[in-house]
């Protein structure tokens, strides 16, 4: 679906009495954002993998996975609106959806992306002044975080089997960035499969290892603290690193107790 398609969806959506009353989300981070904004009664639909908040994860009507769209279970809800994302959702499906829904489709790489996102999201909904103030908010939040300096050289992994990790073109290394770690495969494309000699070869000093997608414990650290001796390799919250929606105002708290733990 052509990008300016969107667009148009968008402009018109902002048209005054085009507010959408009957919204489903199929993105985790946004789905807790529609969730800040008070959009109880907007939002009808969500997917399995829309855990946070708790009560609408066991309450609202579920549409599939992320990547596994219930086209029946969207048709019956007939929403007003729908609220993807270009890295999280398929393209065929989103597509799909298009010919019969107005679908607004995010693409989130870094934390100025996610401002503009929150204000988008705040002008569709309703909601400008809540959307507003949570970007003023979270600026300040940002602001704090007391960078690693001189900066580490970092790899974050966010698969095993085979081992993946990040590019510069993603919104986690974004935030490895505003905490002063250095991404060794900055070089790299979006998410790149790498191996342990990779791992040694860019002389890599910390090793995050995400909670998700892939749900790495200790036992993986200890695993890989046998083959990289001289690397400081520690378990790392994903939904703080990955998530961009309202979620982000736990980050920076997150990241500065992080940054102290490696210092010490």
């Amino acid at each position: 679906m052509p990008a300016y398609f969107y667009h148009m969806i968008f402009e018109d959506l902002k048209h005054p009495g085009c507010i959408p009353k009957r919204i489903v989300c199929l993105v985790p981070s946004l789905t807790e954002l529609l969730y800040y904004l008070e959009l109880n009664t907007e939002t009808i639909g969500i997917t399995k993998f829309c855990i946070h908040p708790a009560d609408w994860f066991n309450t609202k009507a579920r549409v599939g996975g992320t990547k596994t769209i219930n086209f029946k279970k969207v048709q019956e809800l007939q929403p007003d609106l729908i609220i993807a994302n270009k890295e999280e959702n398929n393209r065929d499906q989103i597509e799909q959806l298009a010919k019969s829904f107005p679908v607004w489709v995010t693409d989130v790489n870094n934390l100025e992306d996610a401002f503009k996102m929150i204000e988008d999201i705040g002008h569709l909904t309703g909601r400008t002044n809540a959307a507003a103030d949570l970007i003023k908010q979270l600026k300040t939040n940002f602001c704090s975080i007391k960078i690693c300096n001189p900066s580490i050289p970092t790899a974050y992994l966010i698969w095993q089997k085979p081992y993946m990790t990040v590019g510069s073109d993603t919104f986690i290394n974004d935030m490895l960035l505003r905490c002063g770690f250095h991404n060794v495969f900055a070089d790299h494309l979006r998410y790149s499969v790498i191996t342990l000699e990779d791992l040694r070869s860019r002389n890599c000093r910390l090793l995050l290892l995400s909670s998700e997608p892939y749900p790495f414990k200790q036992k993986h650290v200890d695993e890989l603290a046998s083959h990289l001796p001289g690397t400081k390799i520690m378990l790392a919250d994903g939904e703080l690193f990955s998530w961009y929606g309202s979620r982000l105002l736990k980050s920076a708290t997150y990241f500065n107790q992080l940054i102290t733990q490696i210092q010490s």
